[in-house]
């Protein structure tokens, strides 16, 4: 991205998407363009292994759970520009997301960070681990910064529930068949969706079968749960059964969200017509309405 950034500053290029880090940078040198940092439809979250042991406990999966904290993440990775939210994506871009009162009731995201590790560390004591006998896990995660960056800060978090791991670097080649097929204990994921629907993420990511269900999550109950938000055409209505479907992943720790993170981009005075979306990551791709003045 650095390249890009170089080549866009050079005139080269008349727009780029550009990490949050390099936005300030462009402006800086280049005061007469456009730049915009918007949220999207992609989150950082844990996939772990429901069937490798000792993972295959669900107590275990709640202690990973309630040994984050978000914000930490947000200041670090995207200089405090993220959001805090479930699976789908955060209010108020989100138009399915839970309103806080609401998402600080699933376990792990009460705002006290302190209550929730705590906790944490109380459920792998009872498991037999503890400060004189912790636990070693190797933490996998794709060989590009938006998987490698949050994955270090979760090996130091990680340390709060007395678990102590290494890094796994993963070449992007092997990145995908290797979660496929199970191939790893705990990953440091990004989900990412073209369209803010409860259909695209729930039956994507969730669904028992699912090709990209990455942990082998299988609910048979929840998966009619889908069907019934699915065909449900009250938006209210509608809504209380996403939200409902939200609280019983956080619980079963299906897939632990960390962040939704926002995006940079920057584009040269003589590109009319380009609109941001806030919750698509593609939905104005086609650039039909897009045309260059010179």
């Amino acid at each position: 991205m650095s390249t890009a950034n170089l080549a866009f500053i050079a005139g080269k290029l008349d727009w780029i998407g550009t990490p949050l880090s390099l936005v300030k940078d462009v402006r800086s040198q280049m005061p007469e363009v456009v730049c915009e940092v918007t949220p999207g439809s992609g989150s950082r979250n844990l996939i772990i292994n429901r069937d490798a042991p000792p993972f295959d406990n669900a107590d275990m999966r709640r202690a990973l759970a309630l040994s984050l904290d978000r914000k930490a993440f947000i200041d670090i990775i995207s200089e405090g520009q993220g959001d805090i939210g479930g699976v789908m994506q955060p209010l108020p871009e989100g138009v399915w997301g839970m309103p806080s009162d609401v998402l600080k009731m699933l376990p792990g995201y009460d705002p006290d960070v302190r209550k929730n590790r705590s906790e944490g560390r109380e459920i792998m004591r009872k498991l037999g681990y503890g400060p004189d006998k912790r636990l070693a896990l190797k933490v996998s995660a794709r060989n590009i910064q938006p998987y490698r960056d949050p994955a270090v800060i979760l090996l130091d978090q990680l340390r709060e529930v007395y678990i102590d791991s290494e890094l796994e670097i993963v070449e992007t080649a092997a990145w995908f068949p290797k979660v496929m097929r199970g191939d790893y204990k705990v990953g440091l994921n990004l989900t990412s969706g073209g369209v803010d629907d409860p259909d695209q993420q729930f039956y994507e990511n969730y669904a028992c079968g699912s090709p990209r269900n990455y942990t082998g999550y299988c609910n048979s109950e929840l998966d009619k749960l889908f069907d019934r938000q699915s065909s449900e055409a009250d938006e209210g209505k509608r809504k209380r059964l996403v939200w409902e479907i939200e609280r019983k992943l956080a619980e079963d720790g299906a897939r632990p969200i960390i962040f939704h993170n926002r995006s940079g981009y920057c584009w040269q005075p003589q590109v009319k017509g380009w609109t941001m979306m806030v919750n698509s990551i593609i939905n104005n791709w086609r650039m039909e309405d897009v045309w260059l003045d010179k």
